[in-house]
């Protein structure tokens, strides 16, 4: 009878020894089923100073720093090496989508722009387009008001007060004690 109980025991730890063992395989290739369908959310990366068509058009020749600077924004790089060269530097990276880099060059002559270097840049409703190719368009809503809801939100001009500004203090106390 004891060797029947032995037997027994036996039998059961082995039968659970092979339970456990075919289940780590079942667990494992589950869970390589499940890594399959869910990956991770990669955000979308936008680097540096994003250039149209229409700002690169709109340059011309004699423009002074200034106009460049309003027209294009701060440039990526400045660098002291190169005083009379701007770049312009552009990277978009999105999951499953061909990243996208481009760049513009502006040269100066005499503080003024001599030429500008560019690669083939996109207009400004491209590019809005292809930040929108992953998401599902929606219904726009008309953005209007009716003639009664802008007369009820209109407010009547008020009075602005003309008060004289405050004085100016003759002195101001020092910003560091006195040294002795």
């Amino acid at each position: 009878m004891f060797d029947s109980i032995v037997r027994c025991v036996w039998l059961s730890m082995l039968g659970a020894t092979l339970a456990a063992l075919s289940a780590c395989g079942t667990v494992d290739s589950a869970s390589n089923r499940l890594a399959s369908i869910v990956t991770p959310y990669k955000i979308d990366i936008v680097q540096g100073n994003f250039v149209s068509r229409e700002q690169a058009e709109a340059l011309k020749p004699g423009m002074s720093r200034g106009q460049v600077k309003n027209i294009l924004g701060t440039p990526l790089l400045a660098s002291v090496f190169h005083a009379d060269r701007w770049d312009y530097v552009f990277t978009f990276k999105r999951q499953g989508v061909e990243p996208q880099a481009r760049r513009v060059t502006v040269f100066f002559k005499d503080e003024v722009l001599a030429r500008v270097e560019a690669d083939e840049l996109p207009t400004e409703a491209e590019f809005v387009a292809s930040l929108d190719s992953g998401r599902k368009a929606g219904v726009v809503p008309v953005l209007e008001m009716s003639e009664e809801a802008l007369k009820a939100t209109a407010k009547p001009p008020q009075a602005v007060e003309n008060k004289p500004a405050p004085s100016v203090p003759a002195s101001y106390p020092p910003l560091e004690a006195a040294t002795r």
